[in-house]
C-alpha cells in the first residue's frame, strides 16, 4: 500500500508536458483579454463608487488595480489590431489618471480623488469600446 501511494505522489510531482507550440501558448486568447477588460472595468467602477462614499483608501487601492489591468491589456494587445493605437492611448490615460490618484494618496480629500478617478473610468470605458470588449446588459 505505501508503494502505491508513493507512486501516486511521484506522478503528481512530475511536470506536465504539453505538445502545444510554446509560441502559441504565450499568445493571449480572446477570453484572456475579456477577463482583463472585466477586471479593469470592475475596479474603475468600484473606484468611483468608493469616491461617492468618501473612502479615499479604497479609491487608491482600486486605482492601483485598474493600473495593473490597463498595463496588462497594453502588453497583450495584438500588434495589428484595427483600434490598437486608440485603445492604447485610452489605456495610457487610465494609467495617467490613476497615477494622479496615487500622488494625492489615501489622506487626500475623497472629492479631490474623484475627478481623476472619473476620468480614468471614462478612459477605461472608451478603451473597452475600441477593443470590442464591452458587455451588453441583459434584462
Amino acid at each position: 500500500m505505501p508503494a502505491v501511494m508513493l507512486a501516486a505522489l511521484a506522478t503528481l510531482w512530475l511536470p506536465f508536458v504539453s505538445d502545444e507550440n510554446p509560441a502559441r501558448a504565450s499568445e493571449p486568447s480572446g477570453a484572456s483579454l475579456q477577463e482583463q477588460g472585466d477586471g479593469l472595468m470592475k475596479n474603475v467602477e468600484e473606484m468611483v463608487a468608493h469616491g461617492g462614499m468618501g473612502d479615499a483608501k479604497a479609491i487608491v487601492h482600486h486605482c492601483g488595480e485598474a493600473t495593473r489591468y490597463a498595463e496588462s491589456l497594453i502588453k497583450h494587445l495584438s500588434r495589428s489590431g484595427p483600434h490598437r493605437g486608440d485603445a492604447t492611448t485610452s489605456l495610457n490615460e487610465v494609467i495617467r489618471q490613476c497615477n494622479r490618484v496615487s500622488e494625492f494618496g489615501i489622506h487626500a480629500d475623497p472629492g479631490q480623488l474623484l475627478n481623476p478617478a472619473t476620468k480614468a473610468r471614462t478612459a477605461a470605458r472608451e478603451s473597452m469600446k475600441l477593443l470590442g470588449l464591452t458587455r451588453t446588459n441583459k434584462g
